[in-house]
């Protein structure tokens, strides 16, 4: 019987035989925390103060938010004019604040221990390069600025793909991750937040250089966007996505899988306002999580999952079921 550790890496290989579903991230372990993280991101935590991250952008976390959350309001936007963006943003400075050895040795020593249990280390590296344009300047700016400024956007988005480049590589080249959840969302629920060729135009070209090094050092790339976002599932594959993390259900995963033939795994599935809330009943949790299991499970490279960015329900009681549910399927399917 395969470990955990191996049934996930046989579900992502292209040509690979896993025995059963992963139970959403069986045999890897979670491991955010890095210097890079903590000098542009601060110490976040519910209920704290309103602060801003090391791009000016203000973050709010308030009690009974699930998360913290960036605020842009006409007031305090970073960039209130994309011609003078340079003007305006000040660029955090990673080589000068996290490049010392000396902050990453606690870090690569957490990292080793993961191993040593048996675990594949998955490091995180949140607000991915559209993410990012929309925090500095609100989203309806963003919008307006590609179509009427598309020289000083560009010139934006290379200044943030390149930043993002230099966090990527201090945590490959420190941490030796085994895994990269990275994150960007791309869409809603229904569309592409911009056309296809608005988003390879501007976003795609910022990826090439930083997955195309992470591709090189072997690392898996996971990326996260809980859209919709059939459109580009093959410049996804291009620019060596392994895995699809968040793939929502309206998406038509069961065409995508067809498509995609083993070429990038597809994890998610499952519908989080169905079974992620305060009252969600066992009965509902396990009716959704079958759902997916017996809908998209056959069809092969595909990991049922909570399509969030990040390991965890919102409420204490959905995980355990969900997993004991996909365990179930797995019983009578493989009889695993």
């Amino acid at each position: 019987m395969l470990t955990s550790v191996q049934n996930f890496l046989e579900t992502v290989k292209p040509d690979g035989k896993p025995e059963r579903l992963s139970r959403q991230y069986e045999g890897t372990t979670f491991f955010p925390p890095n210097p890079a993280s903590t000098y542009i991101r601060g110490n976040r935590r519910a209920g704290m103060d309103p602060m801003k991250d090391r791009f000016g952008t203000t973050i709010l976390w308030p009690e009974g938010q699930v998360a913290a959350m960036p605020h842009v309001t006409d007031g305090n936007k970073v960039i209130s004019d994309i011609t003078e963006w340079k003007d305006q943003l000040v660029m955090p400075d990673l080589e000068a604040n996290c490049s010392d050895p000396a902050l990453w040795e606690p870090f690569i020593r957490q990292a080793e221990e993961i191993r040593a249990k048996g675990e594949l280390v998955m490091a995180f590296m949140p607000t991915g390069v559209f993410e990012r344009l929309h925090f500095l300047m609100g989203f309806e700016d963003m919008l307006m600025n590609f179509l009427l400024e598309p020289e000083d956007m560009m010139d934006l988005c290379n200044a943030i793909g390149e930043y993002r480049y230099q966090y990527m590589k201090l945590i490959v080249d420190h941490i030796k991750p085994d895994i990269m959840l990275s994150h960007d969302d791309w869409g809603s629920k229904n569309s592409l937040f911009v056309s296809p060729d608005t988003w390879r135009e501007f976003i795609k070209p910022n990826y090439a250089k930083t997955y195309g090094y992470m591709k090189e050092k072997g690392v898996i790339i996971m990326h996260h966007a809980d859209s919709f976002m059939e459109q580009i599932v093959e410049d996804m594959v291009e620019l060596g996505i392994d895995i699809w993390q968040g793939v929502i259900p309206e998406n038509d995963i069961p065409k995508l899988q067809k498509q995609l033939n083993g070429r990038m795994t597809l994890m998610g599935g499952i519908d989080a306002s169905i079974v992620d809330r305060a009252d969600s009943t066992e009965e509902e949790i396990r009716k959704e999580v079958r759902r997916a299991c017996e809908a998209y499970g056959p069809g092969g490279h595909f990991i049922p999952c909570i399509t969030y960015g990040a390991p965890g329900c919102l409420f204490p009681h959905v995980d355990s079921i969900m997993d004991d549910e996909i365990a179930k399927y797995n019983k009578e399917v493989y009889g695993i």
